[in-house]
């Protein structure tokens, strides 16, 4: 994919998560930007106020005048919009280049080291995470997110173009567009099956990503595909230790092949994002981090909006925002 000689991105479906960083990523490298999408949200007004052109009624005669220049201008569209979108069939029949979104994020990685996170649940706090960490430690790192950091108040930590961190995203497949050169899988449940029909498929898609994977592997411990493993007081190669909880903060040892790291703190709620955060501290510390560095990185990290995100929190009432949507998720 060459864009030597694009200068404006149109999203079909802007206000998606994953669509509304790769918009902020383009407009912060001074392309010009617009889009359309469904409704309007908290993520498109963000956008609006960096100056992106949004719209919200599927119609041709809506779209910016500087878009129609054919021969300068790139379309990305999301899988989720439908076959007789009316701006999408106009692109398509004007012959404009369209790529789906995954297909733009795999044109990045290629040219940058990639760090992917994988899997049907746990990818947007674990990439945070490490995104979080990389930049704490000064590695210039643009980290492409699934959910608002709170640290950032963005679902982008922008950084340079040799390092990228993103949610490799096994709906349609998507992550297979992707050049990981590190890489995790957190786990692999039943989950998109109106894609993928039966689990056993599901499963074959992992193992197809794990050997794009050119550098190393983290796997949690248990799954069947061969990687470094991570864990719980369970044997793995990282592998959390005497976990316990004071005033809401989990504090815990990390076990790594080479050496044990005492009382690393983390400011988030569950076994589960012990184990995210036991997966970003590998991969940061296989790439590079020294432990410590990691550990007073994690001190400050605030997490993600709608993941375990408490909105009250009293004696009498606790109310929580989440996004789980599956019984492993809402189990957790």
């Amino acid at each position: 994919m060459n864009l030597k000689n694009i200068d404006n991105i149109y999203f079909i479906g802007i206000g998606g998560i994953g669509m509304s960083a790769l918009a902020r990523y383009f407009k912060v490298n001074n392309f010009y930007v617009a889009g359309y999408d469904k409704t309007p949200s908290s993520v498109t007004k963000a956008l609006e106020e960096l100056d992106i052109d949004i719209h919200f009624n599927d119609a041709v005669n809506q779209i910016p005048k500087q878009i129609f220049n054919k021969e300068k201008t790139l379309v990305v569209y999301t899988p989720a919009i439908s076959k007789d979108h009316k701006e999408y069939n106009y692109f398509k029949d004007e012959d404009y280049t369209i790529y789906k979104r995954s297909e733009i994020l795999g044109a990045i990685t290629k040219n940058t080291f990639c760090f992917a996170v994988a899997g049907t649940h746990g990818k947007t706090t674990t990439s945070t995470i490490l995104g979080h960490i990389l930049h704490e430690s000064g590695i210039n790192a643009t980290s492409f997110l699934g959910g608002i950091a709170e640290n950032y108040n963005s679902n982008l930590i922008l950084g340079g173009d040799k390092i990228s961190v993103v949610e490799a995203d096994e709906f349609d497949r998507s992550f297979l567009q992707l050049s990981p050169n590190m890489a995790c899988i957190t786990s692999m449940d039943a989950d998109h099956l109106d894609i993928y029909g039966e689990e056993e498929a599901l499963t074959q898609s992992f193992v197809e990503f794990s050997k794009k994977v050119s550098d190393q592997l983290f796997i949690r411990k248990g799954l069947p595909i061969k990687g470094i493993t991570y864990g719980i007081e369970d044997g793995s190669d990282y592998e959390a230790q005497n976990i316990s909880i004071e005033n809401g903060t989990y504090i815990f040892d990390v076990k790594t092949p080479t050496e044990t790291y005492k009382n690393i703190e983390l400011n988030l709620s569950g076994r589960h994002n012990v184990l995210n955060t036991v997966v970003a501290l590998a991969m940061a510390n296989s790439y590079g981090v020294p432990l410590a560095t990691i550990a007073k990185a994690l001190l400050n990290f605030k997490g993600v909006q709608r993941r375990f995100t408490y909105k009250i929190k009293t004696n009498n009432l606790v109310l929580i925002d989440d996004y789980a949507h599956h019984p492993t998720e809402i189990n957790a």
